[in-house]
């Protein structure tokens, strides 16, 4: 028993490892795709360089890792509190999506208008600001796994639980969606993959995939440039200087890495020719400077978070745990694949970042804060593991028995 209460902690510990793992990677390559041929990469003050803001985005994601796994413990304890947070949360989200349609409030960036300015010359004369995108994703969770878990709630019930989880999650969809329809995309696989393992009726689930995809249709049509990334998809090779250049160049990229890679910082394609070079496409560079073994590298740590998501999942006390930890763990995996997907041209271009290593803090800090909590999870439920363990002795086996009945219904 005490063997087994001492190996299971190593678990939540694992998560914190692999996600810095990835962030320290995430940091040298961005070094490396902020160099440049006429001047240095490090010049002073540091923070204004890109490599500067990556490290400070990284070290106060750290932070901010280890303080939400603290100070998850007793929010995720209390039933009332994790409901009222996951709607505080959720409100907060889709109040930002709005003000970030707002043109005097919104940063328009190529056209788009994902980012929320927050303030002009904060730090150093830097503007800084966020995506609130990305705070939807984990509210987005929250509130879903709150509403299909708390209060007795039965996922089957289709007015007292999958109508409200479906309104949340087309909320979020339809917001994101008429700025960034990858995000959109990425928050409908989600939200119905949370529908499907809470364990809803499955004709509701294809109704609402069938309104899912029609609605994701009108948003793919509504912008003409989300119609011609499709088109050149299709046509690859009709248009290598134009519509295909990003993803041509992508597979250059790639392609001329090799199995062991031209060397760290050795990459030529990141001086100009692959466009978004420190944040999408930042896969396609590590294939070109690492070669396919430093790619599958990065790959197997993205597996090893899911996989520790998943056992955080298993160990969650609580259903609510249980479904919140699959979403995290969902959002973590997919948005991974979907962005290495777009990098080896295996679907049509989108603006998905690759979480912990493209360049940019709202992403990064979001993510940081979804594995803290994720490793808040696992925390409980290993301690009320070894409760119960401790407790299967002679006089206190009512007891053990009881916190096991907690921790394991569903």
């Amino acid at each position: 028993m005490t063997l087994e209460g001492h190996n299971k902690p190593a678990q939540s510990a694992a998560v914190f490892i692999v996600a810095m793992a990835l962030m320290a990677i995430g940091l040298v390559m961005v070094a490396s795709t902020s160099a440049s041929l006429d001047r240095s990469s490090f010049t002073w003050p540091l923070w204004r360089t890109p490599f500067g803001r990556q490290m400070v985005f990284v070290l106060i994601g750290f932070a901010v890792m280890i303080v939400t796994s603290r100070l998850a413990m007793p929010l995720l304890a209390s039933p009332e509190m994790r409901r009222r947070t996951s709607q505080v949360a959720f409100v907060i989200a889709v109040a930002c999506l709005i003000a970030a349609l707002i043109p005097s409030l919104a940063s328009p960036h190529r056209g788009s208008h994902r980012w929320l300015r927050l303030a002009i010359g904060g730090i150093g004369g830097m503007d800084i600001g966020f995506q609130p995108s990305e705070l939807a994703k984990l509210a987005m969770v929250a509130i879903v796994a709150s509403l299909l878990t708390e209060r007795g709630a039965d996922p089957r019930s289709f007015r007292r639980c999958f109508l409200p989880a479906s309104i949340a999650i087309a909320v979020c969809v339809l917001l994101v969606g008429m700025e960034d329809f990858g995000t959109a995309a990425l928050l409908a696989g989600i939200g119905v993959a949370m529908l499907f393992v809470a364990g809803c009726r499955l004709r509701h689930l294809s109704v609402l995939s069938a309104v899912g995809a029609c609605g994701l249709t009108v948003l793919l049509y509504a912008a003409p440039y989300r119609l011609a990334r499709l088109t050149a998809y299709k046509e690859l090779w009709e248009d290598p200087q134009g519509k295909a250049y990003q993803p041509l160049q992508s597979l250059t990229t790639i392609a001329s890495g090799g199995w062991l890679g031209m060397g760290l910082g050795s990459g030529v394609q990141k001086y100009g020719y692959l466009p978004e070079s420190r944040t999408d496409f930042i896969f396609a560079v590590i294939c070109e400077e690492l070669g396919i073994f430093g790619g599958a590298l990065v790959i197997g740590l993205f597996c090893a978070l899911v996989w520790l998501g998943l056992r955080a999942m298993l160990a969650a006390p609580s259903r609510f745990e249980r479904l919140l930890a699959f979403g995290l763990a969902a959002t973590i995996g997919l948005q991974s694949a979907m962005n290495i997907a777009v990098v080896t041209v295996v679907t049509p271009t989108t603006g998905i970042s690759l979480p912990l290593i493209s360049a940019g803090g709202s992403s990064l800090l979001t993510f940081c804060l979804a594995l803290g909590v994720l490793a808040a999870i696992s925390a409980r439920g290993n301690k009320m593991a070894s409760l119960s363990l401790e407790a299967d002795v002679p006089g206190r086996r009512v007891v053990g028995m009881a916190r096991m009945g907690d921790a394991t219904a569903w």
